[in-house]
């Protein structure tokens, strides 16, 4: 298992177009992968789970990884968290 804590940066959050692209890199691995926010934890590979979580700007989330691919996994996601999405 892996884990990496990431700040949310951008200006709207893990919200609608940022969590797209999350959930879209998300599924890019075979891996399990999680995020956890305030002890409750969601499939990162689920829209509907992420934007419940209601992430916000400067907000402190875990990624959790489980599987072959993990360690890539949580790199490739906490790249595009640090990078803002592109935006």
């Amino acid at each position: 298992m892996c884990t990496k804590n990431v700040v949310i940066n951008n200006q709207v959050g893990l919200h609608a177009r940022p969590a797209t692209f999350f959930i879209q890199k998300a599924n890019e691995f075979k891996c399990s992968i999680w995020v956890e926010f305030e002890d409750r934890r969601v499939n990162a590979k689920s829209l509907l789970g992420v934007l419940s979580l209601g992430i916000v700007k400067g907000t402190e989330i875990t990624l959790i990884a489980n599987g072959s691919d993990e360690e890539e996994a949580v790199e490739a996601l906490a790249a595009l968290i640090s990078s803002d999405f592109g935006e």
